[in-house]
């Protein structure tokens, strides 16, 4: 079995887990999510953890169990504390506005760009250079900052973009005559 898929998945106190033939939901004070099962794993909950087992000793079975485990934490921790990502706008008129379940861009485009967020992924922009995209679904939240960061990623020459707070952009140096 994975090493990853061998360590149980420990619950919090307000998060309660339904397991049926081939769903586990978990539902928490942030929402509730949903991971279909394959029917060569099994999960089983013990007291206040859940622990994956295998039905079958295979290749297949082996990797699903890891991916599992890591789905099922990531759920686990979604309803329950939640995700965010932080994205920051460089450049000379790049602004940001939020405005219910839209995402207003002034990226130097000739027209304003209007990201429409999906359900369970709510926005803030505290400053306009600054968004903050958070919700109970890692995958959702990732997918959205991804998109908003596809609209004018970061240019290699002076920076110019839309960028992850954490993220490094390596500078190229112009051309010398």
């Amino acid at each position: 079995m994975s090493r990853v898929g061998k360590s149980p998945v420990m619950l919090p106190e307000k998060v309660e887990v339904t397991i049926a033939a081939d769903l586990i939901s978990v539902k928490g004070p942030l929402g509730t999510l949903s991971q279909a099962i394959t029917p060569n794993v099994k999960v089983e909950k013990i007291d206040n953890r859940l622990e994956i087992k295998l039905n079958e000793n295979s290749r297949q079975a082996n990797a699903i169990s890891g991916t599992l485990r890591a789905l099922i934490a990531n759920m686990v921790q979604g309803v329950s504390k939640g995700f965010e990502r932080k994205l920051m706008l460089v450049g000379v008129g790049y602004r940001a506005q939020a405005q219910g379940d839209k995402l207003n861009l002034t990226l130097g485009f000739s027209h304003p760009v209007v990201h429409q967020l999906p359900v369970g992924v709510k926005v803030e922009t505290p400053t306009q250079t600054e968004i903050i995209i958070k919700g109970a679904d890692k995958q959702k939240v990732g997918q959205v900052a991804a998109d908003v960061r596809n609209y004018r990623p970061p240019e290699p020459y002076k920076g110019k973009g839309v960028r992850y707070a954490d993220e490094q952009i390596v500078l190229k140096e112009t051309k010398k005559k």
